[in-house]
C-alpha cells in the first residue's frame, strides 16, 4: 500500500507533460594540456553520473588552444565535439559559454582572460594557484562586483577537497592553524632521500625522470608553489585576502642527506611544510623544511602524496589526504567546482558560498609575523674538526646566549667518516635568539662552515 501511494505521488498529474530538462551548463575550456585534457576526459567518461549529481548536464562547448592539430587528436571528431579555436578572447566573450575554465597556467595572459571573462558575466573555475595567490584580490573583487563566481578547488592539493572543507565543512569553527604537505615533488624527493639515502641532486633527477618534477624544478624545490597554495589556505581559514608576498619561504635545495639521516635517528622525519597559524592578533605564514615526530600523521605521508591538517576549536584536529597532482586528479577538483556552479548559478550572489568563505568581514590582510619572531624548537648540526675540544665550548656559548639544549648526539658525517657532526635539539625559542649564538660559534676555526638549522614542530 505504501509503494502504491509513493508511486502515485511521484508521478505527473494525468494529462500534464513532465517538466522540461534544465538547460546544460555550457563550459569554455582555456587550455587542453595535462589538466585540461584530464578534465575533459573525466567529464566525457562520467557525463551521466555528473549530470545526475549536478541536476543538469555539463557540456564543454568551446576549447581554446595554441596547437589546434594536437587538440583535435585529444578531442576526436565525434558529433558534439567542442568548437576549437586558437583565439581565447573569442571564447571568453562567447554567448555560448556560461563558465570559463582556466587551466592554461601562468599569471599574465591568464589574468587578462579571467578578468575579461568576469567582465562579460562569465563564472570562472581555475586550477591556477599562482594566478590567485598573486592577483586574487583583484580577481575576487571583480567577480564580486559583477556577481559571478570564481571557484578554485583544483588550485590547492588537487584531489583533496580542502577549500570546501575550510569554507563549508569547518564553517562553525575558529581555526587555530593549518599545516600541510602541499607540494608532491618535494615530498617525493625528501621521501627518496630518507628511504634510500639519496642525495638531494640524485633524488631530484629521479623525480624529473618520473615526471614529478619539471626540467626547471625551481618553482617546487624553492618552495614557491607551496607558498602560493598556503596563501589560499590561509585566506579561507582566517578571513583575509591572499597574502603571498608575506609568506616566509625556505625551500629544500640546501637540505643535506646527513640531516635527513640524523633526523631519522632522533625519531623525526623531514617534510616541507606550509604552516598558517594564529599569532596573537596576526598570523604566521611560513613554508620550510620541518622535522616532525616520526609518529605524527603528516610524517606518514610518503612519495608524491599531499596531506593537510587543520586544528579548530570545535572539530579539533582533522586530516585530509590525497594525490597532489595529476591530470584526472586535478580534473576531478575542477569538475567539483563545475557541479557546484550547476547547482547554484541561478541563485543570487548572496546565496552562494563566498569565494573566500566569509560573506562579510574579509580583511585585506592580517599582520604577518617575521621569521625571526616565530618560536619553535630547532635542529642544529655543526661539523667539527676537533669535537672533544669544541663541544663543551659550543654548549657553553649557547647557554650563555639563552639557548637551552634538550638533546645532543655526535655522528660521523656520512660522506666523510673523519668528520664529526654535533647534532642538537633546542627547547622552543625565537630565531632571533638562536641566530647570534650560532654566528659566534660558526666563527671558530674548529667549526667547518655554517650550521645546518631546521625548525622542529609538534603540531598538536
Amino acid at each position: 500500500m505504501y509503494q502504491d501511494h509513493f508511486s502515485l505521488s511521484a508521478s505527473s498529474p494525468a494529462g500534464t507533460a513532465p517538466p522540461a530538462a534544465p538547460a546544460p551548463l555550457r563550459v569554455g575550456l582555456l587550455g587542453l594540456g595535462t589538466v585540461g585534457s584530464g578534465t575533459y576526459a573525466v567529464l566525457e567518461r562520467n557525463a551521466a553520473l555528473i549530470a545526475a549529481r549536478a541536476g543538469r548536464r555539463i557540456e564543454v562547448r568551446m576549447v581554446a588552444v595554441r596547437n589546434l592539430a594536437r587538440a583535435r587528436t585529444v578531442l576526436g571528431e565525434q558529433p558534439g565535439t567542442p568548437l576549437l579555436t586558437d583565439d581565447p578572447q573569442a571564447l571568453v566573450c562567447s554567448p555560448e559559454v556560461d563558465v570559463v575554465v582556466e587551466v592554461m597556467g601562468g599569471t599574465g595572459l591568464a589574468r587578462s582572460l579571467v578578468l575579461q571573462a568576469i567582465a562579460h558575466g562569465k563564472h570562472v573555475v581555475t586550477a591556477n594557484k599562482a594566478l590567485l595567490a598573486e592577483h586574487g584580490a583583484e580577481i575576487f573583487a571583480a567577480a564580486q562586483a559583477r556577481g559571478v563566481v570564481v571557484a578554485y578547488e583544483g588550485a590547492v592539493a588537487v584531489s583533496i577537497p580542502i577549500i570546501k572543507a575550510l569554507r563549508e565543512g569547518l564553517t562553525a569553527n575558529r581555526i587555530e592553524w593549518v599545516a600541510g604537505i602541499i607540494n608532491g615533488t618535494t615530498n617525493f624527493i625528501l621521501s627518496a632521500m630518507r628511504e634510500r639515502g639519496l642525495s638531494f641532486a640524485t633524488a631530484l633527477a629521479e623525480a624529473q625522470a618520473l615526471g614529478y618534477a619539471e626540467a626547471d624544478p625551481a618553482f617546487d624545490v624553492q618552495g614557491t608553489d607551496a607558498a602560493h597554495k598556503l596563501s589560499l589556505l590561509a585566506a579561507n581559514a582566517f578571513g583575509t585576502l591572499p597574502q603571498y608576498p608575506q609568506v616566509q619561504v625556505q625551500g629544500i635545495t640546501a637540505v643535506d642527506a646527513a640531516d635527513v639521516a640524523f633526523a631519522e635517528q632522533l625519531g623525526y622525519r623531514l617534510k616541507l611544510l606550509g604552516i598558517a597559524k594564529r599569532h596573537g592578533t596576526g598570523l604566521e605564514l611560513r613554508v620550510h623544511p620541518t622535522l616532525l615526530p616520526e609518529s605524527h600523521l603528516l610524517a606518514q605521508v610518503h612519495g608524491s602524496m599531499n596531506a593537510v591538517m587543520v586544528k579548530s576549536d570545535a572539530a579539533g584536529i582533522t586530516l585530509y589526504y590525497g594525490a597532489g597532482a595529476g591530470a584526472e586528479q586535478t580534473g576531478s577538483a575542477v569538475i567539483a567546482d563545475l557541479v557546484d556552479l550547476a547547482r547554484s548559478a541561478s541563485l543570487s550572489p548572496a546565496q552562494r558560498v563566498p569565494a573566500l568563505g566569509f560573506a562579510s568581514g574579509v580583511q585585506p590582510g592580517l599582520p604577518v609575523v617575521g621569521a625571526d619572531d616565530v618560536e619553535s624548537a630547532f635542529y642544529v648540526r655543526l661539523d667539527l674538526s676537533r669535537p672533544d675540544a669544541t663541544v663543551p665550548r659550543v654548549l657553553q656559548q649557547l647557554a650563555a646566549d639563552g639557548v637551552q639544549v634538550q638533546r645532543m648526539a655526535q655522528h660521523p658525517h656520512p660522506s666523510d667518516p673523519e668528520l664529526r657532526c654535533l647534532v642538537l635539539l633546542t627547547a622552543p625559542l625565537a630565531l632571533r635568539t638562536l641566530r647570534p649564538a650560532l654566528q659566534a660559534v660558526e666563527a671558530w676555526p674548529t667549526v667547518l662552515g655554517y650550521a645546518s638549522v631546521l625548525r622542529v614542530e609538534s603540531l598538536v
